[in-house]
């Protein structure tokens, strides 16, 4: 690995090379499906033309220009066609370079509002339990994943955290979807009273949970309460669409399958689809007149904001994906491999759970499916299952501490949105190989 400084040390990387549509190709010609876009990022695939071709063509005209001096035809272009697209109500667009930027941008905006308000006291932020929000100091302070937070606990931020709303382990016999929804979201006005309603800032939540939970999605009726509890104490509604949003469930936000308009909102991933490094924070016109009729300036800010490049890309990709109908290709494509997952891993001894929306899809493993019991962290199943069907050529995405941190295993899978027949097909049979290979390797 020469002098690059690795994620994890103790691994030896195959070297990346090309890119073949869902297939990355390493110095040995050996393909892998990409069957998570990385981290539901790729979701045009690794060689997307039109893309590259916007690239170039920026380049050549202009690579960069500080945000502080100029404003460029790629970001208001870009602008444009997201708040065409968005949800009602939001108006403007604030450019970061990825998903960690785009939460703490939020964070500071929301604290920013009710100073110029008048609301000095509102700086506390209500996040959840066995959520994801990025890695920098304020987005891992949101975020709930108790192993990611733990060495870095003295120099979090403080915040509060509500359970998760997660039907497979909290919904109780007997009560409906909607009954589930509704008590599940009022553990946020509980929290708010807790803490005083004048000091809460905003509550931050991601739509459809990613990477800690594993594809879970919002109970029905869950976000409208929330968003009714909301208003009702002055807090700002943050949602975070950086893994679950620009198409990925089904709809270009993945709020709109709520009907939901949030304050503030995170995109990042699927925006850039990986050919460029972007992400945005969007407001609403109420968020941005404060700040507008208040000082005037957003006390933040980035070198490459706004980057006419990763802007480019980035209105390449949503106009590639509005053109090309690929939305509708999610959702045709994600009933075909929800079916095909439940066909192969229904009855399967040890799936718990098959959840998720759009080509957002995860299976929770188990040790007993009568009981939920998970199998003991001590056995690494995420990690020997993610090597394994690597070596099958499959790119997957699986995550330990799905219940708690610490406890309980998924895999996520978060596929290109130009998937066709046969990588259904192929997906579902390289993960079937590899869960004999991991489970059998258990057994004995």
């Amino acid at each position: 690995m020469g002098h690059v400084f690795p994620r994890h040390t103790k691994t030896n990387l195959p070297t990346a090379v090309s890119g073949d549509g869902c297939y990355i190709i390493d110095q040995n010609g050996k393909r892998y499906f990409d069957g998570s876009g990385g981290a539901a990022v790729s979701c045009l695939g690794h060689s997307d033309q039109t893309v590259q071709e916007a690239i170039k063509k920026q380049t050549e005209q202009l690579a960069f220009a500080h945000s502080g001096f100029f404003t460029t035809e790629p970001a208001e272009q870009l602008a444009d066609l997201l708040i065409e697209n968005a949800p009602k109500g939001l108006d403007r667009v604030y450019y970061v370079s990825g998903g960690s930027e785009a939460v703490e941008a939020a964070l500071k905006l929301a604290r920013q509002y009710h100073l110029e308000r008048g609301d000095n006291d509102r700086s506390h932020v209500i996040a959840r339990w066995q959520s994801y929000h990025g890695n920098t100091i304020g987005a891992l302070s949101a975020g709930g994943n108790k192993w990611r937070r733990e060495p870095f606990m003295p120099m979090l931020v403080p915040m509060s955290h509500i359970d998760p709303c997660y039907p497979y382990r909290d919904q109780q016999e007997g009560e409906s979807d909607e009954a589930y929804g509704l008590r599940a979201a009022n553990r946020l006005e509980a929290e708010i009273l807790k803490v005083g309603p004048e000091k809460v800032s905003a509550f931050i939540c991601e739509p459809v949970v990613g990477a800690t939970m594993g594809a879970v999605a919002a109970a029905p009726g869950y976000l409208k309460r929330i968003r009714e509890i909301c208003d009702q104490y002055g807090v700002l509604l943050i949602l975070d669409e950086v893994m679950c949003g620009m198409g990925r469930t089904g709809t270009l936000f993945a709020c709109e399958h709520d009907g939901v308009t949030p304050d503030i909102l995170c995109i990042a991933k699927g925006l850039g689809a990986g050919y460029q490094p972007i992400g945005a924070m969007l407001c609403t016109g109420k968020v941005y007149s404060a700040i507008e009729n208040g000082s005037g300036f957003f006390q933040h800010g980035h070198t490459y904001q706004g980057h006419p490049t990763a802007c480019a890309a980035g209105y390449a990709v949503i106009s590639t994906m509005l053109e090309r109908n690929l939305i509708d290709n999610v959702n045709k494509r994600s009933e075909q491999l929800m079916q095909a997952l439940s066909d192969k891993f229904g009855q399967h001894p040890f799936v718990g759970d098959i959840r998720g929306r759009g080509l957002f899809i995860a299976l929770e493993l188990v040790k007993n499916r009568e009981t939920k019991t998970p199998f003991d962290p001590s056995l690494t199943v995420h990690a020997k299952i993610k090597k394994t069907a690597f070596e099958n050529g499959l790119i997957c995405y699986p995550m330990p501490g799905t219940i708690d941190g610490k406890n309980g295993d998924h895999v996520l899978l978060a596929p290109p949105f130009i998937i066709e027949d046969q990588h259904i097909e192929e997906i579902v049979e390289k993960l079937s190989t590899s869960f004999s290979s991991v489970f059998d390797s258990l057994e004995n």
